[in-house]
């Protein structure tokens, strides 16, 4: 996926969830941002740190910019969560998920039960739902997921054991915003309940992957795979 217009700044606070200030060249305000993801991104968005922004294309909207990457030491993260679902969309139309088969339909936002799924998908011998999961948490090149408690997260992996149990193929991928990661596995100190439905989940034939991805300041595309631990 393709950003437009980045502009480069200096993260200076977070005063809430959704907005920062952000130092910028010939400024002497800071400016106030959006930023693309309610999780903490603690270890990420630190003061000094180098982030990248996104001109916003709404003009009526109060603040000019979106956040939607950061350096963590050497290592761009992106942390716009809406950017996981384009990435993968982009790699299903270009073939380049060889797991799921000759893709013949495919559809974004697909209800299932009481959820609903990133993408359904139908291949010439099966069909399935796959839920895509944005990972920026890294630690010493281990990623994991979630950052914080996720209700939503949990629900999705029973809805796709119910998915499996009746005959669609299930998936999770966790798509890593950052490359060149050692492996993935699920974060059981910050919410140990779906790390245990994760584990439950691939019991019952849920398949787990994760992909990292190649990062610049105007682009996200899908990258290599990721081992996955559980």
């Amino acid at each position: 996926m393709q950003y437009h217009g980045v502009v480069e700044g200096v993260f200076l606070k977070r005063p809430n969830r959704f907005v920062a200030l952000v130092e910028l060249a010939g400024q002497e305000e800071p400016e106030i941002v959006h930023v693309k993801n309610t999780g903490r991104c603690g270890e990420i968005l630190l003061p000094g740190a180098r982030v990248f922004l996104e001109p916003s294309r709404n003009q009526t909207r109060k603040t000019r910019y979106s956040l939607i990457a950061a350096y963590k030491g050497s290592r761009l993260i992106n942390i716009d969560s809406q950017a996981p679902n384009q990435v993968v969309a982009e790699a299903i139309q270009g073939g380049k998920f060889p797991e799921l088969g000759r893709i013949g339909t495919c559809k974004r936002e697909a209800q299932f039960g009481s959820s609903r799924f990133d993408f359904y998908f139908e291949t010439p011998t099966a069909r399935g739902f796959l839920e895509v999961k944005g990972v920026t948490l890294e630690q010493e090149g281990v990623v994991s997921f979630p950052d914080a408690p996720t209700l939503r997260g949990w629900k999705h992996l029973h809805e796709l054991q119910e998915a499996v149990r009746q005959g669609y193929r299930g998936i999770v991928l966790f798509l890593v915003q950052l490359p060149g990661v050692s492996y993935f596995q699920p974060n059981g100190e910050r919410d140990p309940e779906f790390a245990r439905e994760l584990l439950r989940a691939s019991a019952a034939g849920v398949e787990v992957w994760a992909y990292d991805t190649v990062v610049t300041a105007e682009t996200l595309c899908l990258g290599e795979k990721v081992a996955v631990r559980l």
